[in-house]
Formats: C-alpha cells, sequence, structure tokens
C-alpha cells in the first residue's frame, strides 16, 4: 500500500514541492536583478565588530609598573 495517494502523501508532495522552490525563487529573484542584491548587502550587517577598548600595556611598560610598586614597597617598611 502506498502513501501516495493518501492525503498525507499528496502533503507531504506539496510540502516539498515549495521546500524546493521557494530557494530557488528566492536565490533568481535576488541573483537576477543586481540591484536587489546590493540592497540586500547594504542593509545587511554580517560582521559586527565591539569597540575597541583601552590596550594593554607593553611589557616594558609592563616592567617599570613592578619596578615602581617594588620602589614604594621598599619605601613604607
Amino acid at each position: 500500500m502506498s502513501s501516495l495517494g493518501t492525503s498525507k502523501g499528496v502533503l507531504e508532495i506539496a510540502k516539498f514541492a515549495v521546500y524546493v522552490t521557494v530557494p530557488i525563487g528566492m536565490m533568481y529573484f535576488f541573483a537576477s536583478n543586481t540591484k536587489n542584491l546590493q540592497k540586500v548587502m547594504g542593509n545587511r550587517q554580517y560582521v559586527v565588530y565591539p569597540p575597541e577598548g583601552p590596550r594593554p600595556p607593553s611589557p616594558e611598560e609592563m616592567r617599570e609598573m613592578a619596578r615602581e610598586l617594588a620602589r614604594i614597597r621598599d619605601g613604607t617598611r
């Protein structure tokens, strides 16, 4: 007994047809007219970077800060 003749089989065939034709139709609509493609790509920001924060100190600055802290510690003892 094949389920192709039942209403459930027809529904599955219709869903498959929609799932196949919608992406193809959308691709044709956007790819055939470059203005549409540029409009869609121009309105979307695909990569959004966070704002740049303060940079960490360089190794030389870290050494200088460590020397300064050592001088402060030695001076207070």
